[in-house]
């Protein structure tokens, strides 16, 4: 089933005027940055989410797809923040503060200012806003799954500048994950 706009209208028939949806991509990675991403649906895609259609956890999807789904998102939203750590910090705090440091980034980076969050599995404390931490929110939550896509797409787009100055490491196509050939890149 695909992600739907359930918890959005909780929030939206509780009062709250605009929700942000919030992931991240880049958890678990051999290397490279973790991305953030907060989108703000807005009321066009509210009253008809059929705007975005086959948006979904961005696991499920192909790069093709990811890339077709996020310039459609860009278009149609209310609201895009994206948030980078890179993997300095990541080494240096641990991938759950980095990770939350970028997803408070992508908040502030919204052009919009959002008076409740749903959030992939995370909760941003000691913010203090209506939030809620969804386990699997990207395949629950339009909001977040959108978000997800955004993320997975800008963090691919860094990846693939980093293969421009790493090319012996094939970040372009593991974008940092740990595969074979990373495996193999890295005892080279």
């Amino acid at each position: 089933m695909p992600p739907t706009l359930l918890h959005e209208h909780e929030l939206l028939v509780a009062g709250h005027s605009c929700v942000a949806g919030i992931d991240e991509a880049g958890r678990g990675c051999w290397a490279g940055p973790v991305v953030a991403a907060a989108v703000v649906l807005g009321p066009n895609v509210l009253a008809q989410p059929e705007l975005l259609e086959g948006v979904d956890d961005s696991k499920a999807l192909t790069p093709l797809q990811r890339e077709r789904l996020y310039k459609r998102i860009l278009a149609l939203v209310a609201g895009v923040g994206v948030g980078v750590v890179p993997a300095s910090t990541i080494d240096a705090l641990g991938i759950v503060p980095a990770t939350r440091i970028a997803m408070m980034a992508a908040l502030l980076a919204l052009p919009c200012c959002p008076d409740a969050l749903l959030i992939d599995a995370v909760r941003l404390d000691p913010l203090e806003l209506p939030q809620r931490a969804i386990i699997r929110g990207d395949s629950a939550s339009l909001s977040i799954a959108a978000a997800s896509i955004v993320a997975k797409v800008s963090r691919d787009q860094r990846m693939h500048t980093a293969e421009r100055a790493h090319p012996g490491y094939h970040f372009a196509q593991h974008k940092g994950y740990g595969t074979a050939a990373h495996h193999n890149a890295l005892k080279s």
